[in-house]
């Protein structure tokens, strides 16, 4: 009978499924009928034993060495964060086998920095995507979605399908990857996070079985500003010093560029942070999440 499911276990059944043949030269041949790679095309690959293999995704063996983790993510064509992902995961500390502890409260320094910052949007968010902080113009810009106690992934998961741009998916997959990424997997407003949109968002769920595991340090996206439209910005983060699991997110736009117009336009005008349509909180998922599918939320997402 096969062992308890793994993270371990879980991570490599789902990236193996991701990676087709032609992906590492092999042929496709027309009786082929897994879905991704074979078991022993993997073990293969990494220099294992197929019967290795199999007992780490029976989960009957939760802590391969270095030397087979780094065989591994050759094989499956892991990039960096996703290797240092699975390196955390296969290294389990009891600490996982009991709830998680919450994060320390944020430096009182680095929230009136972000608070006070005026020349840009400015927030900070926890590991699981929390908003702890954020500056009154990233309120404005957000719609309400960086709002202090709101969460960025619920947020993008609660704009109707009707309401998303085309790069919705693009959005979704990178902020599930960093939930998974920066997170720890006993928390437990991870877990409900996780719970609740599982129980009411098919995308997610079809998001989240990737597996996908990956930071974010920078990128561009789109937020609607009256009365320029849909306007690009670029995003830069960077890790809180002396707070582990807080990260601050700065949104900017080059000069003459649409973005940089549309936040001086921001800073002059009257600073009003309009409805999004849900509570400006998300102090608990049951606020967040209506019983019967998703909320909607802004038409707007980073």
């Amino acid at each position: 009978m096969p062992s308890q499911p793994s993270p371990v276990s879980a991570f490599l059944r789902a990236r193996r499924s991701l990676v087709q043949p032609e992906d590492i030269g092999l042929p496709r041949t027309a009786n082929r009928r897994v879905e991704g790679l074979r078991r022993e095309e993997v073990a293969s690959r990494a220099g294992i034993s197929p019967e290795y293999y199999l007992r780490l995704e029976q989960g009957k063996d939760q802590q391969p060495s270095d030397q087979v983790i780094a065989a591994l993510g050759r094989a499956l064509l892991l990039d960096a964060d996703a290797l240092d992902y699975l390196r955390r995961i296969a290294r389990p500390r009891p600490l996982l086998r009991r709830p998680a502890a919450p994060l320390p409260g944020i430096d009182e320094n680095v929230a009136h920095l972000i608070e006070q910052w005026a020349d840009s949007p400015a927030f900070v968010i926890d590991r699981n995507q929390d908003v702890v902080t954020a500056n009154l113009l990233a309120r404005v810009l957000g719609g309400g979605a960086f709002e202090p106690g709101r969460n960025l992934v619920l947020s993008i998961f609660s704009i109707p399908k009707q309401d998303r741009l085309p790069d919705w998916e693009t959005t979704a997959r990178s902020a599930v990857a960093a939930l998974r990424y920066y997170s720890d997997p006993a928390d437990l407003r991870l877990q409900r996070i996780v719970g609740v949109l599982s129980a009411n968002s098919s995308d997610f769920r079809r998001i989240w079985a990737r597996h996908d595991a990956r930071s974010q340090s920078s990128g561009t996206g789109l937020s609607y500003v009256e009365p320029f439209g849909w306007v690009e910005f670029r995003w830069q983060s960077l890790v809180v010093p002396r707070n582990s699991g807080y990260v601050a997110t700065i949104m900017f736009g080059d000069p003459g560029s649409p973005a940089a117009a549309a936040i001086e336009h921001l800073s002059a005008g009257p600073r009003v942070v309009p409805s999004s349509g849900t509570e400006s909180t998300d102090r608990t998922l049951a606020e967040s999440v209506d019983p019967k599918g998703v909320r909607s939320g802004p038409r707007r997402f980073i």
